[in-house]
C-alpha cells in the first residue's frame, strides 16, 4: 500500500454523517412513546414564573443556601428530594424520591445539587420520571457516566438536560433561577445569553445590566466535554422568543459547538429580513495546543478546530465579535440602535418549510489543529510504553518507530456533536487531507467485526486490503475495550500494516483517561496510580493540591495572571496578548475564590522568575470583591512581595473591594475597567524589562 494510492483513495471517501442501523440507541425507557426525540424537549428551556422547581439533594448545605436565595428572588420552588426521607425543609416538602415528588407536586424542572460522582444517578432518576427540565451544576462528573446518560437522552422526548458543570439557566424576566448564578448581576431585559463559561457569562450579564439592556433568558452549556444543551439549542429558543431582542454567545476552545452555531446563524440570516443582532466572544484564542484550560472540555481533540477557527467562522456568519465581555453592553446597544430593532417584536414568522433541520455532523480537514501525539497535559495521560502494555494485553502488536508514509492515525475519542464516542482515522501521508469521523453507540460494542460496515468503511478509507479487515476489527475492538473499561477520553494511535507479514502494528500511542472518575467516584485507581508527578511542572502540581488550575506558558512571559474562572482566565491571556502584553501563565483560582486560594496563587506566581508584574482580574459573582481584596492585601504583606500588582475588581461589592485596595497603603494599582488595567500592567511589565 503506497502513500500515493492511499491519498487517491482518501480523496474519494465520504465521511459518515449518521449512525448505521445497528448502532441506533436502544430505548431504556418505556413510559412514553418516542415522537421525534430529544429535539422535542427544546421548549422546556423556556422557563419563567410558571416553572415549578424541584431540588435533588435539597437538604445539603449548598442546596439550602441556594434555595433560600432563589426563593427570595421569586423562584417557584415546590420542594426537594432526600432519598428515603419525608419531611419539611425551608417550609417546603421533602420527598423520599423523584417519583413521589412527581406524583405530589408534578415539577417542571429539577435542580440537581449532589456531588459529581452521584450526578448521573440523579439525572437518570429524573429521566425515568420524565421531569421536563433537568439542570446539573456539579463539576467533576465522570465522562463515561455522561456518555451513558446521553445514550439514554437520545431515546426519549420528554426530558431536556442543561449541564453538567454549569451555572444553570435563569430567566431574569420570569424571576426563575435554576442554578447558582449571582443574582445581583441580573436585571430583567431584552438580551438572551448562552455561554460555556460561568464567570465570563456573569461578566457578560453585568455588562448588559450596566448598559441598561438587561437579560431575558440566560442558558449555560457548561464547561464539560458533553453538553446536554448546545449553542444551537439556545439560538433556536432565542429566535422565536418575544422577550429577546439581541443574542450573545460566549464560547471557548474545545469541540465544534461554535461552528455549529455559525452554520445555524448563516441560515438564520438568509431566512430573516430583520434578524436579531448576535454578538460573541471566544476564550482560548491563545491557548497552547494540547492543554486542558481549566474546564474539563476546554481542549481540542484530534480533528477539532482551535478557537481561532471558531472565531473566523462566527465572523463570516455575520456575528459581531468582542475581545472582552465588558464590551458586550455598549456594543449590543449600538447594534440595536443601528438596526432600529423594535422592542417586544420577534422575527418574522416562518412557514413550516422554512424550519431548518440542522445537520450536525461535518467533515474536517485533517486535522484542523494538527498536533498528533503532542503532549496534551492532563493528570491521567500515561507514558507510551504503558499504553503499549495495555494494547499488548489484547494481543495487539506494538513496535515503536518514526512515522512513515504508509502509517495511519486512528483514535477513539468523544464526539461532542453526536454526544457519543467516535472513531477518527486519517493518513499520516495525507496530513492536509480529509479525516473520517464515525460516531458510535456507547452501549453497543459488539459491532466491531470484519463484516461490519464501519470496519469496511475504515478499511476502504485507508485502502487496507479486505483480508486484513479482521485484524482491523480486532484492533478497534481492543481500543474500545480499553476506552470503556479504563474510562478514557482519548486513545490516539499511529499504526500500519507490516510489509513482512501483513499484520497490523501500533507504532505510537497517546492515551488519556478521565481524572473525574478517580477524583469524584474513586474509580480507576490502577490507571491513576500510573501518574508520575515528578515529570510534571512543579508549580502546576503544587497548584493542583491547593485547588488551583495553573498552566505555565512557554516563552519569556513577564505578566503573572490571577483570575477566578477558567473562561475568564483564558480571555485574560487572550486580551493581554492582543494588546501587546506577554502573559507568563494561565491561573484559575476557581469560581469561588477564597482569601487562602488568592494567597496561594500569589505564592506560585512569585516563584516564577520571569514575572515582573501581576495582573489580578476578578469578577465577584459567587465571590465577593471585598473578600478578594482582603486576600490580596494579606498576601502582599505576608509574602513580602516585590513586584507591582494591578487589580481589577468588578461584580459583587466591587466598590468596597476597590476602596480596600486604594486605602491599603501598598503598591497596588486598582481599576474597574479591563482596558485601563491591562494597559497599566503591560506598561509596568515593559518598564521592568
Amino acid at each position: 500500500m503506497t502513500a500515493s494510492i492511499l491519498s487517491t483513495r482518501l480523496s474519494r471517501v465520504k465521511c459518515r454523517t449518521t449512525f448505521p442501523p445497528q448502532l441506533r440507541p436502544i430505548s431504556r425507557f418505556s413510559t412514553s412513546p418516542r415522537v421525534s426525540g430529544y429535539e422535542d424537549t427544546l421548549k422546556n428551556l423556556k422557563i419563567g414564573a410558571h416553572t415549578k422547581v424541584l431540588y435533588q439533594g435539597f437538604t445539603g448545605r449548598q442546596a439550602t443556601a441556594n434555595a433560600k436565595e432563589s426563593l427570595d428572588w421569586g423562584t417557584n420552588i415546590v420542594g426537594g428530594v432526600k432519598p428515603g426521607v419525608e419531611g419539611e425543609h425551608l417550609g417546603l416538602p421533602v420527598f423520599p424520591s423523584v417519583r413521589a415528588a412527581k406524583e405530589k407536586v408534578n415539577p417542571d424542572a429539577s435542580a440537581i445539587y449532589v456531588p459529581g460522582g452521584q450526578t448521573a444517578q440523579a439525572i437518570e432518576e429524573a429521566l425515568e420520571n420524565e421531569i421536563p427540565l433537568v439542570v446539573a451544576v456539579a463539576e467533576h462528573v465522570p465522562l463515561h457516566d455522561m456518555l451513558r446518560i446521553h445514550a439514554m437522552l437520545k431515546t426519549q422526548s420528554k426530558t431536556r438536560l442543561v449541564g453538567a458543570n454549569c451555572p444553570g439557566i435563569i430567566s431574569a424576566v420570569g424571576k426563575c433561577r435554576i442554578g447558582f448564578q449571582p443574582l445581583p448581576c441580573f436585571s430583567p431585559g431584552r438580551i438572551g445569553i448562552v455561554a460555556k463559561s460561568g464567570t465570563l457569562s456573569y461578566e457578560t450579564v453585568a455588562s448588559t445590566t450596566r448598559a441598561g439592556l438587561g437579560q431575558s433568558l440566560c442558558i449555560s452549556m457548561g464547561g464539560d466535554v458533553l453538553a446536554g444543551t448546545t449553542f444551537v439549542d439556545a439560538l433556536k429558543i432565542f429566535e422565536d422568543d418575544p422577550d429577546t431582542d439581541g443574542i450573545m454567545i460566549v464560547g471557548e476552545v474545545g469541540g465544534t459547538a461554535e461552528l455549529d452555531a455559525a452554520e445555524w446563524i448563516k441560515d438564520y440570516h438568509k431566512r430573516n429580513s430583520n434578524p436579531k443582532p448576535i454578538m460573541a466572544l471566544l476564550g482560548g484564542l491563545e491557548a497552547p495546543p494540547g492543554r486542558v484550560m481549566g474546564h474539563a472540555g476546554a481542549w481540542a481533540a484530534p480533528g477539532e478546530p482551535d478557537a481561532k477557527a471558531k472565531y473566523q467562522a462566527l465572523e463570516k456568519a455575520g456575528v459581531t465579535l468582542v475581545s472582552h465581555p465588558e464590551k458586550f453592553g455598549a456594543g449590543m446597544k449600538a447594534l440595536l440602535g443601528a438596526r432600529r430593532y423594535r422592542s417586544n417584536f420577534s422575527t418574522l414568522p416562518k412557514s413550516a418549510s422554512q424550519q431548518r433541520g440542522f445537520h450536525t455532523m461535518r467533515r474536517f480537514k485533517n486535522p484542523v489543529n494538527s498536533r498528533s501525539f503532542q503532549g496534551q497535559r492532563c493528570s491521567l495521560y500515561i507514558k507510551q510504553h504503558q499504553a503499549f502494555e495495555k494494547l499488548e494485553k489484547y494481543t495487539i502488536k506494538t513496535q515503536e518507530k518514526p512515522a512513515g508514509p504508509e502509517d495511519f492515525n486512528l483514535s477513539i475519542t468523544v464526539d461532542r456533536t453526536s454526544l457519543s464516542p467516535c472513531i477518527t482515522v486519517s493518513s499520516v501521508s495525507a496530513s492536509r487531507g480529509p479525516s473520517l469521523r464515525i460516531p458510535f453507540n456507547y452501549e453497543r460494542p459488539e459491532f466491531f467485526n470484519e463484516n461490519n460496515t464501519i470496519i469496511h468503511d475504515i478499511g476502504s478509507f485507508l485502502a487496507i486490503p479486505k483480508d486484513c479487515h479482521g485484524d482491523l476489527g480486532i484492533y478497534i475492538n481492543s481500543l474500545y475495550n480499553i476506552f470503556k473499561k479504563n474510562e478514557a477520553f482519548a486513545l490516539e494511535t499511529r499504526a500500519s500494516l507490516s510489509e513482512e507479514d501483513g499484520k497490523l502494528r501500533v507504532h505510537a500511542a497517546h492515551f488519556g483517561f478521565d481524572d473525574a472518575a478517580f477524583k469524584s467516584s474513586d474509580r480507576q485507581k490502577e490507571v491513576h496510580a500510573l501518574r508520575d508527578t515528578r515529570e510534571e511542572v512543579p508549580e502546576e502540581v503544587i497548584a493542583e493540591t491547593k485547588g488551583i488550575i495553573y498552566v505555565k506558558l512557554a516563552g519569556e512571559g513577564s505578566i503573572g495572571t490571577l483570575v477566578n474562572g477558567a473562561g475568564l482566565a483564558m480571555n485574560t491571556v487572550d486580551a493581554l496578548i492582543l494588546k501587546g502584553g506577554s502573559p507568563a501563565n494561565f491561573l484559575d483560582t476557581g469560581g469561588k475564590a477564597t482569601t487562602e486560594s488568592v494567597k496561594s496563587s500569589f505564592r506560585i506566581l512569585c516563584s516564577d522568575a520571569r514575572v515582573k508584574t501581576i495582573f489580578v482580574n476578578i469578577f465577584g459573582g459567587l465571590t465577593r470583591c471585598d473578600m478578594i481584596a482582603e486576600g490580596i492585601i494579606m498576601a502582599f504583606r505576608d509574602l513580602d512581595m516585590k513586584v507591582p500588582v494591578v487589580v481589577r475588581l468588578r461584580g459583587t461589592n466591587e466598590e468596597k473591594g476597590q476602596r480596600m485596595i486604594a486605602n491599603s497603603g501598598l503598591p497596588l494599582h486598582s481599576f474597574d475597567s479591563f482596558d485601563d488595567a491591562a494597559d497599566k500592567v503591560i506598561s509596568l511589565a515593559k518598564g521592568a524589562l
